[in-house]
């Protein structure tokens, strides 16, 4: 679920069947297990296929070696030039819009203040309204929220569910923002924060990363109150 939604718009675009899970390899296990799912990724860079079930970084490059030598079978004749990664990757957004995407990880966070934070998401999102009200007082550049919810997922093999498993809000224009909390022991717990920003403007998809997510990365910050519940004024990790 906090795995960017590049995936989600190339398989709409070609009419591919695909799953939204929770964090945790296990769904993956069980959509593969019952031939529902061949192909897997998730946002901290594990990719695996139903030969083994698991994450597989051997596969993983070969799947590009493969992609590699199909776009440039025909070309390897000493003159032309090669199709790249870059070349690749950069027709990908001309195609389907880029997600630009970051995460914020506070680490150790007072877990009573941790949970008010999270009370905090799941209370806003009672009124779309008055949400969209907020957001454009912090951000007028920012698309407005369509829709909002504390994601849960029904797994369609053994029809078991898994609730609470993150605060999503849902942009207009395909960006997002999920708040994830982990780790509520005796030493603290994490707040994780995806911020993913969607651009379909083929002039706008060469952005520096952290220029063309700091409208939405503010409006988290500041819609989510970090700071205030937290007393953090940066997260201990950014990836």
């Amino acid at each position: 679920m906090p795995t960017s939604a590049a995936l989600d718009v190339v398989a709409k675009s070609l009419n591919l069947k695909f799953f939204e899970v929770p964090t945790g390899w296990k769904f993956f296990g069980n959509l593969m297990d019952a031939g529902m799912c061949s192909v897997c990724g998730e946002e901290s860079f594990g990719t695996g296929s139903d030969h083994i079930r698991e994450k597989d970084g051997i596969w993983a490059v070969l799947a590009w070696m493969s992609i590699l030598a199909h776009k440039n079978k025909g070309n390897i004749d000493g003159n032309a030039k090669l199709v790249s990664v870059e070349d690749i990757v950069r027709q990908h957004w001309a195609t389907y819009g880029r997600h630009y995407y970051t995460r914020y990880d506070y680490e150790n966070v007072d877990a009573g203040k941790a949970k008010e934070l999270m009370e905090h998401l799941v209370k806003l999102q009672s009124s779309i309204p008055e949400v969209n009200k907020i957001v454009k007082g912090i951000r007028s550049d920012v698309a407005s929220v369509a829709s909002a919810d504390e994601f849960e997922y029904k797994d369609p093999v053994d029809g078991s569910i898994s609730k609470h498993q993150g605060i999503r809000y849902l942009f207009e224009d395909g960006s997002r923002l999920v708040f994830r909390l982990s780790g509520t022991g005796s030493e603290g717990a994490t707040i994780r924060l995806y911020i993913e920003q969607y651009e379909k403007d083929a002039s706008k998809t060469g952005r520096e990363s952290q220029e063309a997510l700091s409208p939405l990365v503010d409006l988290a910050l500041k819609l989510s109150k970090m700071e205030e519940f937290t007393g953090r004024s940066a997260p201990t990790v950014i990836t």
